[in-house]
């Protein structure tokens, strides 16, 4: 029997979980609206009242997945060690990057939804989609971007465009990972070649300094 006495936006909250569950576990592929309505005891046509299509649905989840790997990222810039300017700004940088990473491998599923199931990169700015941080994961990486550039290394005449670059780097090896060619590679491994993928993401963006060897 359909579960009755939702109050007004617990439906909604308690749809988007579920979806969180099914994405995490199975994929873009398993959200379906009359699915998560038997999931949360309801009748289907409740659903239709706050979502009117699976794409509606989808976009919904897209948007608290990315704040959900914003938060990823915000915990590896918590835990960069204190220091001063450059060493610092490397850090974060570096930790943007790591927690996209482990993102996408503690929940492909998830990241999958997120990062294949999203066709608005516009959408990547919209305030459901920040974390606790208050900013959204695009966001991190433009804040890392930003102290780097106050800390000397990268110009100014080079900042414009490091995002792509930089998010182009990490989201491919993140694609190789998850559901490429690198699947298969021990955690070990994995790591390790996450550190050199970010560093030479640092060192690329570095290397455009005009007083660079």
């Amino acid at each position: 029997m359909a579960r009755s006495g939702y109050f007004h936006g617990d439906l909604r909250r308690a749809l988007l979980d579920a979806g969180v569950d099914a994405a995490r576990a199975s994929g873009p592929e398993a959200l379906s609206l009359r699915e998560l309505a038997r999931i949360v005891e309801v009748a289907p046509s409740a659903v239709y009242r706050h979502f009117e299509s699976r794409e509606q649905l989808v976009s919904a989840l897209v948007l608290r997945t990315l704040g959900m790997v914003a938060d990823a990222m915000e915990d590896e810039i918590a835990a960069v060690p204190p220091a001063e300017g450059r060493t610092w700004a490397d850090g974060v940088l570096g930790a943007v990057g790591i927690g996209y990473l482990r993102f996408a491998w503690r929940e492909p599923g998830l990241f999958q939804l997120a990062f294949r199931a999203h066709r608005d990169l516009d959408s990547a700015h919209d305030p459901d989609a920040r974390g606790a941080s208050g900013r959204t994961p695009y966001e991190q990486l433009e804040r890392a971007l930003d102290t780097l550039q106050d800390a000397g290394a990268l110009s100014a005449a080079d900042r414009p465009g490091a995002e792509a670059l930089a998010w182009s780097a990490v989201h491919g090896f993140a694609m190789l990972t998850v559901d490429g060619p690198l699947r298969s590679l021990d955690e070990g491994s994995r790591e390790h070649l996450a550190a050199r993928v970010v560093e030479m993401v640092r060192l690329g963006l570095e290397a455009a300094k005009p007083d660079a060897p």
